[in-house]
């Protein structure tokens, strides 16, 4: 490994937040330029695409709030990306997987800010639905953060960490 690519650490995988971002952006405007407001077109059983606008945070968590919300997560969804980013920089090249992880948890979290900034909400088009009971619809970022929380769980429980201590004879 060269001095370039060690100085950047984890951030040679920005390029997964890259496509994550563009997938999203790309998924939210065929969404919103072909679907009907809250009117599902199902695709197979239990999978349906449905338009719907999600103020709030996760699950429209705050999403009846005046309006204060839109701003409240977008500072802490930008706080949280330049977390992640200086996390990334930290990391080793052998640390692929942690850095793949926080990759799509940033694509996610700024897919989502983008529309909060330029629409004042979160375009959701995903439905998964087992008879009546729908899971709240979801995008291309909300699965992003999703895969890479996963990623980060598998990681801290099952990749060993090599030991800071040595070892005492």
């Amino acid at each position: 490994m060269n001095n370039s690519q060690s100085a950047r650490g984890g951030l040679v995988w920005l390029w997964v937040t890259v496509l994550v971002i563009v997938l999203d952006q790309i998924s939210k405007y065929f969404a919103a330029q072909n679907l009907g407001y809250h009117q599902p077109v199902n695709l197979f059983p239990s999978f349906n695409f449905t338009l719907a606008y999600n103020k709030g945070a996760a699950f429209s968590f705050l999403s009846d709030a005046s309006g204060w919300q839109r701003w409240f997560f977008t500072v802490i969804a930008l706080g949280v990306s330049v977390f992640i980013v200086l996390w990334m920089k930290k990391l080793t090249e052998k640390e692929k997987w942690l850095a793949i992880a926080l990759s799509l948890i940033l694509g996610g979290a700024l897919g989502n800010v983008w529309d909060r900034i330029a629409l004042g909400y979160v375009i959701d088009f995903i439905d998964v639905y087992y008879g009546d009971w729908h899971w709240p619809a979801f995008n291309i970022a909300d699965s992003a953060i999703t895969i890479g929380a996963t990623m980060l769980v598998i990681e801290a429980l099952f990749f060993k960490k090599p030991s800071d201590t040595s070892e005492i004879s």
